[in-house]
């Protein structure tokens, strides 16, 4: 009796892929839900209930709208792995080799710029100016907070060393988790760690590319169409 030949082994995702980091909004796709479903119920009411042209009309703005929102609020998302940068915006997704990455910026808006000079906004990644000043805030109160507990310790000699086997006193979390940032800051100080890490590696060079969203932009512009003849025939 042969034995059965053994079975080659089913294919894996690529180490890139499955290693990539994923950076979307929440609150941007709570809203984008939100807006669908609005924006679905009062179409879909309006073409059933509606006269004439309205049921029509209703359609095309529901074609106009839905996928507007999908791209503003749904798409955009930011996949960061070994050897490239991914931005999918809301009409337009491009690949950035990390080799070809000069920055990345944070302002008013977070940025790549490459080193054609060429700037990518993360749509993904918002600044949140509340955000900072809270987490300003936060930072300046644990700053107080480690002071007064210093101030404290001094104090009490033995009881420091004590304490500071014990991971308590000045080893504390307000010390050791380093300084309060904001979410999207977070992230963009994670790009730029990777980006230290990996824009001089071989496999990190290349071409940057950009691909325009066809699925996002044709049935937006087929529903603008379809609204304005509509509008047109009264």
């Amino acid at each position: 009796m042969t034995s059965p030949e053994p079975q080659p082994p089913a294919p894996q995702p690529s180490e890139s892929e499955s290693k990539d980091r994923v950076y979307r909004s929440v609150p941007a796709i709570a809203g984008g839900v939100l807006l669908l479903a609005i924006a679905g119920w009062l179409g879909i009411d309006a073409a059933i209930s509606g006269e004439g042209r309205t049921p029509w009309l209703a359609l095309a703005v529901l074609l106009l709208v839905a996928p507007l929102i999908v791209a503003f609020t749904l798409r955009p998302a930011v996949y960061a792995g070994e050897d490239r940068l991914r931005i999918r915006n809301p009409f337009r997704l491009v690949v950035v080799p990390w080799g070809r990455v000069a920055s990345l910026r944070s302002a008013y808006s977070n940025e790549v710029l490459t080193e054609s000079g060429t700037k990518y906004q993360l749509w993904a990644v918002p600044v949140s100016l509340r955000a900072r000043k809270k987490a300003a805030r936060r930072e300046t109160r644990a700053t107080a907070q480690a002071r007064r507990e210093m101030g404290r310790d001094e104090g009490r000699g033995s009881a420091l060393g004590m304490r500071a086997g014990l991971g308590d006193g000045l080893g504390g979390d307000s010390v050791s988790d380093g300084p309060v940032r904001a979410e999207t800051d977070r992230i963009m100080d994670e790009l730029r760690g990777l980006y230290e890490a990996r824009h001089q590696a071989e496999s990190a060079q290349g071409e940057v590319t950009v691909r325009w969203a066809y699925e996002v932009l044709a049935p937006a512009v087929a529903g603008a169409v379809l609204v304005l003849i509509l509008v047109a025939l009264g």
